[in-house]
């Protein structure tokens, strides 16, 4: 009974046009790229697919390197895993929260 009202709670939902739009990142990850933060990884990267989709759409506006394409730069600049940011000179590997990214940022991500 409950999978039934569920079904048809989503189904009007879908039927009336109303949709719960995803939160954008767009000013946060702008902010991230205005400061000179750059992440670097790699297409075959589960942890950096992770990070990517923290971001969502806005992804597009976060400057990337991807590592197999441009092994040089990264090779420039010392990157020994993937993912890794490089933030104010210092690098951060893993997965960062995007709370974590903000604090090492000063960026705002309300």
């Amino acid at each position: 009974m409950m999978r039934r009202a569920a079904l048809l709670f989503i189904l009007a939902l879908a039927l009336s046009g109303c949709s719960v739009a995803p939160r954008t990142y767009d000013d946060f990850a702008k902010c991230l790229t205005d400061k000179g933060v750059t992440m670097y990884g790699s297409f075959w990267c589960t942890h950096c697919q992770n990070q990517k989709s923290m971001f969502g759409s806005s992804f597009k506006f976060v400057t990337y390197v991807d590592c197999d394409k441009n092994r040089d730069d990264c090779l420039e600049v010392g990157i020994e895993g993937y993912p890794a940011w490089i933030i104010a000179a210092k690098k951060h590997y893993g997965e960062q929260s995007l709370d974590k990214l903000a604090e090492l940022s000063g960026c705002d991500l309300a």
